[in-house]
């Protein structure tokens, strides 16, 4: 999830992948894992990659299946649900358009009233939600995911914090001895207090080493002094004399952590969070699921409506040490050496560092254990858990991020990653975890999308577009929105249950609270159409990307990406994804005709820059060392940035390791594929060298997009879009140049708001591609695709192309061209074919500002309990737009508003002129009619509607219904909670502008 990421996030000693333990071809077909092409997505419901034919495409891209549908987290107040309730909730999200329902126990608003015993997560009354949920899922065609456990890590009432299944801690204790002193005593008790419940604690080691320097952050110690006391442990005591010098003395304890699922209660007894990194954590989930939830009928419901059994981010949090049992034998297996002489420099308090030794060692050995830790997680939890929610009929999602563990390579394993746009920092982010899917040929890369800090009840529908339109661009196809609360739980005030709000410090919470209680939950069908058509682009065919980056470390969630690629290369048309050392032993990593893993990205080149995260080391596996070599060989190009000269292992070295490095970059940098680049700024100049061009190219702007390959016909996916939260956006007009290599392939326009595919009217052939022109405000997308002239319809190829025109603008409705311009006069159009035409528009009528409108609103207030609203009507008149805060008597209201204005037009009209209906500033989400008509639903991040020929002489009739967020009634009604919120600035404010247009078709 996370409610608690920006700062939960948990960074233990354990980075990416290693040189020794690789998951490698032979391993993933014995798991039953899919490497490219994936050959368990049809049954799962995932798209089919391969469309029967791209008229087949053409004609679901108006209204896709329910599987290409965003999604809702739906928080529960555990088993405080009405099976009646839940039909109706189910029933809500399925009729506006959206395609499931995650179930979430998370409730951090409630403080008080919860029954466990009766009304807890898996009772007899949260299964009958459960049951009620699947069948009416059933009923409306979509579907239902279900969580591991309650809230967040996965936790069991069955697993206490003495079990051997419970997440484990290592902690320790200290005390320094002079030099020349003797210590009898007890054995250093653990710095930190076990957690309650934890009644069982096991002595690993005690030691003794010299302390060289000390500091406020990491202490040096002498390494070569390092001193096994453990036998001289008596009955609990140790006896031992220190020699010269300044001597730490560390006791260290092995216990369970004591850690439980975030805002709790939620079952009786109390659950505990599971062991992710043993068989056994594992084995007590799938068995409590097995004999405690799935009865034969819920078995049954699952297997109909059931989509993915779901696990939350890897949020472990101790004072301690993060630990698992048998740890140290696991890493001498993996490693080759002993981590005991290295236990003082990997221990923790408080998630930070206590202390180092003077050499690179300690970073090394901090890598070695990070990634025991990661095959642990992966071998011991993700493919056993994946295995068996397959048998179910389930695919497993899961946020496998949050430790130093290599998610990247878990991306191509769980058959569908998530992601979140809270946590994440910036594209490459999701870039990563999108570049594990793609090398495991897997479709979805799944992000619980759109929570905002302190935002409850105050997030405009442009903000959640704007988001979900950036993460589309890096790899994201399927939203999970944040999210969908249930009705009603204890203690709820209007208009109902919220899992985050209050929050902390009776604080709005994390994002908003979709469904019925908002008032703009009857304009979201359009939206959902909106996600839907781009989801289903986004999931089809394969991904195809200019350059892959080798990751040393595959962590998620960082903020680390790679400078030249995001900051130069995305802005000017360049695309790249990440692979780690894991990934290059993969089935799919194969070179033909140069591109790496042709049957599914298809990268061009590789870069491989040195470790962002242990200061630009240059490191490598001696795997992926071997592995780059055999790739250049086979014709990939390959570049090596930085120094090169001296590269070494990562971890630490054992055997003829750094030996074994050096001679396979020695071979890799004699082979004509293979350059070495002093800087990135340099890459630009050695990928033309190798022959490497970008399959998009245009001038720098926030412009970025997402290719996918049908078989006969190019998707390319384009947004104006933010590389991170806080980046600025302006709007983009500009061209952009495709690859193109058949001179019979034409650009089409795909209309995700209205379903609509059709040609492009303008455009020109050249250098080998296809150049358009691309306007797109702040947030807005638009698809193009690249195919044959009668790819969509046969008559599309009878459609003359424009190639340049001094009109406005030209426009294609399926059945012809048009050039449009807001004045009359003559035009000139060059067609394809050489000849250049002049066309005629007759006169059209003068720009005019509405600025006299009739208004009646709707007010949304509290009703007699939490989840009704009393709604009442108020009218007023305005000779000028403002906004509602601005208008007395409605400064606080939040609701519905419908603006109205009448026109008189004159006989001018009356020869097809068409008009542009320019909003100017409005809030939140908007419909128009006019004369009584409703007009095709409009991007909710452009506020220029296309009339079309909708007006006509005589009196006309504009109506434009507006509505809101609830934060500025909730303001009054609830000050103890938003009254720290300012009014946001709702309704029609402007100014409206009616600009009309002349149309000539062009034959």
């Amino acid at each position: 999830m996370t409610a608690e990421s920006p700062s939960g996030i948990h960074f233990m000693p354990k980075p990416s992948p290693t040189r020794r333990q690789l998951i490698g071809t032979a391993a993933i077909a014995g798991l039953g894992l899919a490497v490219w092409p994936s050959a368990d997505q049809a049954a799962h419901g995932a798209p089919d990659q391969s469309p029967a034919s791209d008229e087949a495409f053409a004609r679901s891209f108006r209204k896709p299946p329910n599987t290409a549908a965003a999604r809702f987290r739906w928080w529960w107040p555990n088993g405080h649900v009405e099976p009646i309730q839940i039909r109706r909730e189910v029933a809500a999200i399925a009729k506006a358009g959206f395609g499931g329902l995650e179930i979430a126990d998370v409730h951090h608003s409630v403080r008080s009233g919860l029954d466990p015993v009766g009304h807890g997560w898996a009772t007899p009354a949260w299964k009958a939600g459960l049951e009620a949920a699947l069948e009416e899922a059933v009923e409306q065609g979509v579907t239902i995911d279900v969580t591991a456990g309650p809230s967040w890590p996965s936790a069991l009432p069955t697993v206490t914090p003495d079990d051997p299944a419970a997440v484990t801690e290592l902690a320790h204790g200290t005390l320094e001895l002079a030099g020349g002193s003797t210590y009898d005593g007890v054995v250093p008790a653990a710095l930190h207090a076990a957690a309650d419940g934890v009644t069982k604690q096991q002595l690993i080691a005690v030691q003794a080493v010299r302390i060289v320097t000390r500091s406020t952050r990491e202490s040096t110690l002498e390494k070569s002094s390092l001193v096994d006391l453990t036998d001289q442990v008596v009955d609990g005591r140790l006896r031992w004399a220190a020699p010269d010098g300044e001597w730490l003395v560390l006791a260290y304890w092995q216990r369970g952590s004591g850690q439980m699922p975030e805002a709790g209660p939620h079952t009786s007894p109390d659950s505990y969070v599971v062991d992710h990194f043993s068989r056994l954590g594992t084995e007590a989930i799938t068995g409590y699921w097995d004999r405690n939830i799935l009865t034969p009928k819920i078995r049954r419901l699952l297997r109909t409506a059931g989509n993915t059994f779901f696990e939350d981010s890897l949020e472990m949090e101790t004072e301690s040490t993060l630990w698992t049992a048998g740890f140290l034998d696991e890493f001498r297996a993996q490693n080759g050496y002993d981590l005991l002489p290295y236990l003082p420099v990997v221990i923790e308090s408080k998630e930070k560092y206590l202390y180092t030794y003077a050499t690179d060692e300690t970073s090394r050995v901090r890598d070695d254990v990070a990634q025991v830790f990661s095959n642990l997680y992966r071998d011991n939890h993700l493919l056993p858990l994946k295995k068996w929610a397959n048998a179910l009929g389930l695919e497993l999602r899961i946020q496998a991020y949050g430790l130093e563990t290599d998610t990247l390579e878990y991306s191509g394993l769980l058959d569908q990653p998530e992601t979140e746009s809270l946590g994440f920092k910036n594209l490459d982010d999701y870039r990563i975890m999108a570049g594990g899917r793609d090398m495991g040929g897997r479709t979805i890369l799944s992000c619980e999308a759109a929570a905002y800090n302190g935002s409850a009840y105050a997030v405009p529908w442009s903000r959640v577009l704007t988001t979900v339109n950036s993460i589309y661009t890096a790899g994201v196809n399927q939203a999970v929105l944040h999210g969908f609360p249930y009705a009603d739980a204890p203690g709820a005030q209007w208009p109902g249950f919220a899992a985050f709000s209050p929050y902390f410090n009776n604080a709005p919470g994390f994002s908003e609270a979709w469904g019925p209680r908002q008032p703009t939950w009857g304009h979201v069908p359009h939206i959902a159409d909106y996600l839907r058509r781009t989801q289903w682009v986004l999931q089809s065919g394969r991904p195809r990307l200019d350059l892959v980056y080798y990751r040393q470390k595959g962590w998620a969630s960082t903020g680390i990406g790679v400078q030249w690629g995001t900051n130069d290369g995305i802005p000017v048309g360049w695309s790249h994804g990440f692979l780690s050392a894991a990934l290059l032993d993969w089935e799919s990593a194969i070179v033909r005709n140069g591109r790496l893993a042709p049957d599914g990205p298809a990268y061009k080149a590789i870069i491989i820059e040195a470790d962002a995260f242990r200061g630009r080391r240059p490191t490598l596996t001696v795997r992926a060392a071997e592995r780059l070599y055999q790739l250049a060989a086979d014709g990939l190009a390959v570049i090596f940035v930085g120094d090169w000269n001296n590269a070494t292992v990562e971890g630490l070295p054992q055997g003829t390791d750094n030996v074994d490095i050096k001679k396979w970059m020695d071979r890799s940098l004699a082979l004509p594929t293979v350059r070495l680049a002093g800087t990135a700024t340099e890459l630009p100049a050695l990928l033309a060298e190798l022959g490497i061009e970008r399959e998009v190219a245009h001038e720098k702007s926030t412009l970025i997009h997402m290719h996918r390959a049908l078989d006969d016909a190019d998707l390319y996916y384009i947004a104006n879009a933010k590389h991170a939260e806080n980046r600025r956006l302006e709007r983009v007009e500009q061209d952009i140049w495709i690859r193109s290599d058949k001179a019979s392939d034409v650009p089409y326009r795909l209309d995700a708001w209205t379903g609509e595919i059709n040609r492009v009217g303008q455009f020109t052939r050249d250098e080998g591609g296809i150049r358009v022109r691309v306007a797109l405000d702040p947030g807005e997308s638009t698809i193009i695709a690249v195919a044959a002239a009668t790819w969509n319809r046969k008559r599309d190829a009878k459609l003359p192309q424009v190639l340049h025109t001094d009109a406005d603008s030209v426009s294609v409705d399926g059945q012809s061209v048009s050039l449009r311009a807001a004045s009359g006069g003559k035009y000139l159009a060059s067609l394809a074919g050489g000849t250049t035409r002049t066309f005629t528009i007759p006169e059209v009528p003068a720009p005019a500002t509405l600025r006299r409108w009739s208004v009646e609103i709707e007010d949304w207030q509290p009703g007699s309990v939490a989840t009704e609203t009393a709604k009442s009507r108020r009218s007023i008149e305005l000779e000028e737009l403002k906004p509602w805060s601005e208008l007395p008597g409605f400064e606080d209201t939040s609701g519905l508003g419908v603006y109205r204005t009448t026109l008189r037009l004159d006989q001018r009209w009356s020869h097809g002129v068409g008009s542009y209906l320019k909003l100017g500033e409005v809030f939140d989400t908007f419909r128009v009619k006019v004369n009584g008509t409703e007009l095709q639903a409009p991007a909710s991040l452009q506020t220029v509607v296309d009339l079309g020929t909708a007006l006509h002489p005589g009196e006309n009739t504009i109506e434009i219904e507006v509505a809101t967020t609830l934060l500025n009634r909730l303001r009054v009604s609830n000050p103890t909670v938003f009254g720290v919120a300012g009014r946001q600035r709702y309704g029609l404010i402007g100014p409206v502008e009616l600009v009309p247009y002349g149309t000539v078709e062009v034959r």
